[in-house]
């Protein structure tokens, strides 16, 4: 998905952002018109997820490593543990379901709330509202019928993570695959890099997501799926199945428009996607790319 007006706007506001708690002014118009002059002759098809590299760069240049890693550490051990804890729990209601199938998706697409970077309120009491209230909803009924549909005959599917903690509802939604579609061949793509609160492979062996399915991480630093930046067997991996499902925002803006069988599933997180899929704030997308409107 190529950067729009809206994304470049909202790139800006979080660069002068980060730059609230520094005296110098001088330096930081400095910084400003470079991230300005960057952003105003880059290639206009990136999206903003791969943009957000090049501009850490520069603030780097200007002020050296982001402060908050271990925030972000923090997050992503707190809510894999929150996660696994009630694993056993969660398992058993979504099994307990008259489609355990759709439920554990729903589920898995609830657990993309924990999103560090586009949830500045995050917070265990908001996901636990969340998982009450969209467990009942369920996903669109006839992108659901088309996914099963595709199941019954698919040879490949690959799972592309998102957010730790996410992933343990995952691992449920990819057991959930394994059971029903026994001759499925799945894998689990994670961040090649520490990437905000994003999933790595630390985190899916920390979780056990690695013993569910097979899990491989995609090469690249970036907070999405750019087929440009990721390493070339996770691409040959994407590019061979005959379905893909693809989780969270980051992921729906490097990988729209690339025309594969991609089922998307996430919450709307931001204005943009909001206004983009008429929903409000937390709604649950479940689209597929061959069939989103222009």
């Amino acid at each position: 998905m190529k950067v729009n007006a809206h994304c470049l706007a909202c790139l800006i506001r979080m660069q002068e952002e980060q730059l609230k708690h520094f005296d110098n002014e001088e330096k930081k118009c400095r910084h400003m018109r470079e991230i300005l002059s960057f952003l105003g002759t880059c290639n206009p098809d990136l999206s903003a997820p791969t943009l957000i590299r090049p501009l850490t760069r520069i603030y780097e240049k200007y002020w050296g490593e982001k402060p908050g890693r271990e925030d972000v550490e923090r997050v992503k051990q707190e809510f894999n543990e929150y996660l696994l804890s009630m694993e056993e729990e969660l398992e058993k209601e979504i099994r307990n379901h008259k489609d355990p199938l759709q439920a554990a998706l729903t589920y898995a697409r609830t657990g993309n709330y924990i999103d560090y970077s586009a949830v500045k309120d995050l917070s265990k009491e908001k996901l636990l509202e969340l998982l009450e209230s969209q467990g009942r909803e369920g996903l669109d009924p006839d992108e659901y019928g088309r996914f099963t549909e595709e199941l019954k005959n698919a040879s490949r599917l690959v799972y592309l993570t998102d957010n730790c903690g996410e992933i343990v509802l995952d691992k449920i939604a990819l057991k959930l695959l394994r059971e029903q579609y026994p001759d499925l061949n799945i894998t689990a793509i994670v961040r090649g890099a520490k990437v905000v609160n994003d999933a790595d492979l630390e985190a899916a062996c920390f979780t056990g997501l690695d013993r569910v399915v097979p899990v491989m991480d995609n090469g690249s630093e970036i907070a999405g799926t750019d087929l440009s930046d990721i390493s070339q067997e996770a691409e040959e991996e994407i590019r061979s199945a005959d379905i893909i499902v693809s989780k969270g925002q980051g992921n729906f803006e490097t990988l729209h428009g690339c025309g594969l069988n991609i089922y998307y599933l996430f919450l709307c997180k931001c204005d943009w996607f909001m206004r983009q899929f008429q929903a409000e704030r937390f709604q649950g997308m479940f689209v597929n790319e061959r069939r989103i409107p222009e």
